[in-house]
């Protein structure tokens, strides 16, 4: 799908941004646009850069643990921008335990460590609005 623009971010205080920058770079490589925004950014910062970029699709990741927090923030901020059509997508070290409730805060899907970056990519084209 052509110009589809991602926003690559990391919410909170995480400062591991390995697994982030292959995501991005794998999604510049299947023909994306893609903004990283670099480590430590409140679920504010990151709703706004989403606005400002006119993004199709926001991809957090996180490691630290507070994704049950951060995630379904930046939904709600998104949401009172307006951006009700933006796809919200996670991934990072988060227990399978967690991924219902994020998915019902409105995180279209969770990818684990180890989740191949083509599936990503795959999600991404199937589920931009």
């Amino acid at each position: 799908m052509a110009n589809v623009k991602v926003l690559v971010a990391k919410p909170g205080l995480d400062g591991h941004d390995r697994g982030a920058k292959v995501v991005a770079r794998a999604l510049r490589d299947a023909g994306f646009e893609v903004i990283y925004t670099g480590i430590r950014l409140t679920p504010e910062q990151i709703a706004e850069a989403a606005l400002q970029d006119d993004v199709n699709v926001v991809a957090l990741s996180l490691l630290s643990g507070a994704h049950n927090t951060l995630f379904p923030k930046v939904v709600e901020l998104l949401k009172e921008k307006g951006m009700n059509d933006v796809l919200v997508i996670g991934g990072g070290v988060i227990p399978d335990a967690d991924i219902p409730g994020l998915k019902a805060a409105g995180i279209a899907a969770v990818f684990t460590p180890g989740t191949p970056t083509s599936n990503i990519v795959d999600f991404i084209n199937a589920n931009v609005k």
